[in-house]
């Protein structure tokens, strides 16, 4: 059976999607993009500022279902212009310890709302 998983420190799912689902103990993330779940606004079109977003909502949602970035064995990176690689990678690696995960970078035409960047993650409990 699978569980969703829903934080309101995060923002909500603003289509047909779940924050992320719980299987035994494995967590699917869907991907996030940089909005302010105080506010349900994008934060401003800065790479670094919506990266930091993005890391800040996914580690809620992982809280909510009972796992942490030391817990994550797989990342997906989306972003809009593959240039802005050097900069998200400065803020994604301080998430993580030791032990990095697993992950794909790719660069696509459009992300949901104008976003610069979009995060999924897998992770165990």
């Amino acid at each position: 059976m699978k569980k969703q998983i829903v934080s309101k420190k995060a923002p909500a799912a603003i289509g047909a999607y779940s924050q992320a689902i719980k299987k035994g103990d494995l967590i699917f993330t869907s991907g996030q993009i940089p909005i302010d779940p105080e506010t349900s606004e994008m934060v401003e079109k800065n790479i670094e500022k919506q990266t930091i977003q993005v890391m800040e909502n996914l580690k809620y949602v992982l809280k909510e279902a009972g796992s942490n970035f030391d817990k994550v064995i797989k990342a997906t990176i989306f972003l809009s212009d593959l240039n802005n690689f050097s900069k998200v990678n400065d803020i994604y690696k301080k998430y993580f310890s030791d032990i990095p995960p697993a992950r794909a970078c790719v660069e696509v035409s459009k992300l949901p709302k104008d976003s610069l960047v979009e995060i999924e993650v897998i992770a165990f409990e």
